[in-house]
């Protein structure tokens, strides 16, 4: 039999009423809530179960929401099934809920820190003048050499998210995400699509957030992971405590290496990807990288039930 890996969503996988009907029906993931609305002194819990969407759409409030809906399911999983990964790993904000679930982080100062995380990260480039687009279809090698061309002094441009074959999102100062989206299509991408997001997130423009978060860091416990955790600076297993903090800051202001993550952990065997958080988008993504390989999405009670069939034959 081949391995497994646990895969926890990101920023962009939120929506008014996740996490809703495992709080009305499961004892563990109620605490789970609670204990997030206590660390954070305001009541997240409401705000994933009725939003407003404007209000949970904010990265300081969308960040702490992902991760508690997805740990709370992982903490159901491990009810029903006594499954440890071969690996995890998160895309961004994701690599938080892999931590906890490989026992490195606390849930509680993880959803304290990601908080904080999407504060800094709102803070770090004044509204407007950052932005995001993805770009389809055009080559990784292409694509790295439109950024280097488009990018100068106060008009930066970077790869932020290699997520998969034909898929990469770049990020940086708005009129240069729009250069180099024109010239992106002009050297035969399909598509540039904008992203709806507050700031432009994994590039340089970031570093003021890391530096924070650097700081933040310093004053919480980062334990050995008990499980190989991929990060997304280096597509390579992590475990220890300080290549952990150190790997975290880089990621806010480095590019997300989803798709060499994924090919990493398919080259040591892994056959079976399990997406445990709202949406599925991280499921897409394997596919789209190798179509063979078994994706199990657990977003809810009802696809919890389902996946838990599936993976009584790892336990």
């Amino acid at each position: 039999m081949g391995k497994i890996a646990f895969l926890f969503p990101g920023q962009g996988s939120q929506k008014v009423g996740m996490g809703l009907d495992i709080y009305q029906n499961n004892a563990r993931a109620k605490q789970i809530f609670a204990e997030a609305d206590e660390v954070l002194g305001f009541s997240l819990s409401r705000l994933c179960f009725a939003g407003p969407e404007e209000e949970l759409r904010l990265t300081a409030n969308t960040q702490p929401a992902i991760l508690t809906t997805s740990v709370a399911l992982l903490s159901m999983l491990r009810e029903e099934v006594d499954l440890v990964p071969d690996f995890v790993a998160g895309h961004s904000l994701g690599e938080y809920s892999a931590l906890v679930a490989a026992n490195a982080l606390s849930f509680a100062d993880a959803v304290l820190t990601v908080h904080k995380r999407g504060t800094y990260m709102e803070q770090a480039v004044p509204a407007g003048r950052g932005a995001m687009s993805a770009v389809m279809n055009l080559q990784r090698d292409l694509l790295d050499q439109v950024c280097k061309e488009v990018s100068k002094e106060n008009h930066v441009v970077e790869p932020a998210n290699y997520n998969c074959p034909g898929q990469i999102v770049i990020s940086g100062h708005r009129a240069a995400v729009e250069d180099a989206g024109e010239k992106a299509v002009a050297a035969g991408a399909r598509r540039v699509i904008p992203l709806s997001v507050s700031g432009p997130f994994h590039s340089s423009l970031m570093k003021p957030a890391a530096e924070q978060l650097a700081a933040h860091l310093q004053s919480i416990q980062i334990s050995p992971a008990q499980i190989p955790v991929i990060a997304n600076v280096t597509a390579r297993p992590v475990a220890e405590p300080a290549e952990i903090g150190r790997l975290l800051v880089e990621q806010v202001a480095s590019p997300v290496l989803w798709e060499d993550s994924v090919r990493y952990m398919l080259e040591q065997g892994v056959d079976t990807f399990v997406e445990i958080g709202p949406g599925n988008v991280l499921c897409g993504l394997v596919k789209k990288i190798n179509r063979r390989v078994d994706t199990l999405s657990i977003q809810d009670e009802e696809s919890l039930k389902q996946a838990v069939e599936k993976l009584k034959v790892f336990a």
